[in-house]
């Protein structure tokens, strides 16, 4: 993908960027400014759910977690998984944009007995390359844009049922490196982001004459400081988030097993947007808290005199994601889900399909994208993962 870019006062092209970036990750229909704003938030290509398998089922993982990919959904999950997996996800990245982006998640877990389990991951958005262009429209060269994560997890029990977790990740984005703007050079930003999670998972139970298990979980992802591209003061905050939910396991016979999972997430971002214009967005460490409130975000694009309100409260501001996976004799699923977030908060609502094979030691997931808004970017987007699993 190729942009032009000119050159701007370097407050505004970097909010320029920032906003390109976030609209082509999001991929969602943002409202308008506000007084107050849950978004806000850069790097968040940390959100694009990397596996096949969850992808397909609406979104929904935290309560699952039971393959290398907790490392993203809960690496509380790592604890309660033995031996040695590693697996690779691939996707264009909005393919309706037809702009050649694309998306790799390398992940990887290897168990130590009598510790727990550590997990590491790679995560890599190709956002393609721009040309840069000055106030008299005349090039200045060219810049490659990419984001990039490293990190690595660990999870271990508590007890039988209980298990710990946390993550660590170093954070590279590189938007548009080099540029000279206004005496301010722009760099690539840099941050780290920490996880905590818990995962608690019952013992096989009977309901009625199905063999069932239980779980529920929580994971507390990216909390770490604001990232900046430039040496001015100005800076945004890393897509801090709270993800919650549960599972049920019903496993009818030997060869025949069903999965429902639900999973909510809220944004912990709050940003403030005076009369003027001007954004404050709080560090993360007061943000898990001070985010938990109703917010008003403007519904049309005319002035503050004349602007319109809607009031979201705290649920109106989480994601839901649910589904369903069916597997036979642990050799083939298919999977189904429903994503749904408030049409005043992004309005992404798509339905979720998938399927998946196991084969000694080899699996492969493939996940499929049906919008529900007719020409939303994230249409047919398609995710195509890899597993190599060392303990069957």
């Amino acid at each position: 993908m190729r942009t032009s870019l000119s050159r701007q006062p370097a407050g505004r092209r970097l909010s320029t960027l920032l906003t390109i970036l976030a609209a082509v990750l999001c991929a969602a229909a943002l409202a308008t400014p506000a007084r107050a704003q849950i978004g806000g938030a850069a790097v968040v290509f940390l959100q694009i759910e990397p596996d096949s398998r969850s992808a397909g089922m609406g979104n929904a993982g935290v309560a699952l977690a039971d393959n290398a990919y907790g490392v993203f959904w809960n690496p509380a999950g790592l604890a309660f998984q033995r031996g040695v997996e590693a697996s690779l996800t691939h996707s264009n990245w909005l393919p309706e944009f037809n702009a050649d982006l694309y998306y790799e998640y390398l992940v990887g877990r290897y168990h130590v007995p009598g510790l727990g389990t550590f997990g590491g991951q790679v995560t890599y958005l190709n956002l393609g390359r721009h040309e840069c262009r000055d106030a008299q429209n005349n090039p200045c060269g060219e810049f490659k844009s990419y984001d990039l994560a490293l990190g690595g997890s660990f999870g271990f029990n508590v007890n039988e049922q209980f298990a710990l977790g946390s993550g660590l990740r170093l954070i590279y984005s590189n938007l548009a490196p080099g540029q000279s703007v206004d005496a301010q050079e722009t760099k690539a930003g840099v941050s780290v982001g920490f996880d905590l999670a818990g995962l608690y998972r019952t013992r096989p139970f009977a309901l009625g004459n199905i063999q069932t298990t239980f779980s529920a979980g929580f994971n507390l992802a990216n909390m770490g400081p604001k990232i900046q591209y430039s040496d001015s003061e100005q800076s945004d905050p890393i897509p801090t988030n709270l993800r919650f939910g549960y599972a049920f396991t019903f496993d009818f016979d030997e060869y025949n097993r069903l999965t429902f999972a639900n999973d909510f997430n809220k944004m912990l971002i709050n940003v403030d947007v005076d009369t003027s214009g001007v954004s404050r967005a709080d560090p993360w460490y007061q943000a898990i808290f001070s985010s938990w409130r109703s917010i008003d975000v403007r519904t049309n694009a005319f002035s503050e005199e004349e602007a319109e309100y809607q009031t979201l409260s705290v649920l109106d501001q989480m994601t839901i994601g649910t589904g369903l996976e069916y597997w036979y004799n642990n050799l083939f699923a298919i999977r189904t889900g429903y994503f749904y977030e408030n049409p005043y908060n992004g309005n992404r609502q798509f339905l979720t399909f998938g399927a998946g094979i196991r084969w000694n030691i080899v699996g492969v997931d493939f996940s499929y994208i049906y919008a529900l808004e007719e020409d939303h970017p994230l249409s047919n987007t398609m995710r195509f993962s890899l597993l190599l699993n060392f303990t069957r």
